[in-house]
């Protein structure tokens, strides 16, 4: 498994963590990274990114909902605009004077459990 796989695992465990304990910014927060993590690893084994280049946040959902789903067709349109949404809720919870409620980070959490487990099927079996 790759580091970026890895990481993206860990933030979605840290998410379900804090989803449990009632920090919803936190799981917020945490959704946004696993899924920008997992799609890093999509496209590293899609061909479209070194290991070592510098992951710009637009650059990665761009690739991600254009490549990987839109042309390639390697990933199902359900997963399109995950990182786009996660996004939004992430700046809400770390920028915005409100907070994340727990239906919303209930939502995102759904989001990237299917987005992460997506990407593992893919990319577990390419290693």
């Amino acid at each position: 498994m790759d580091i970026f796989l890895e990481k993206a695992l860990e933030s979605l465990n840290g998410a379900e963590s804090e989803f449990v304990n009632g920090r919803y910014n936190n799981c917020a927060n945490r959704c946004y990274y696993a899924c920008f993590q997992a799609a890093i690893s999509a496209l590293i084994e899609a061909g479209l990114g070194a290991s070592h280049q510098q992951w710009k946040h637009g650059f990665v959902q761009a690739q991600f909902d254009g490549i990987l789903i839109n042309r390639r067709k390697k990933y199902p349109s359900e997963l399109r605009g995950t990182l786009s949404l996660n996004s939004q809720l992430r700046e809400s919870a770390d920028y915005k004077l409100i907070r994340v409620t727990r239906d919303e980070a209930a939502r995102g959490l759904n989001r990237t459990r299917r987005f992460v487990a997506a990407i593992k099927a893919r990319v577990g079996k390419q290693k």
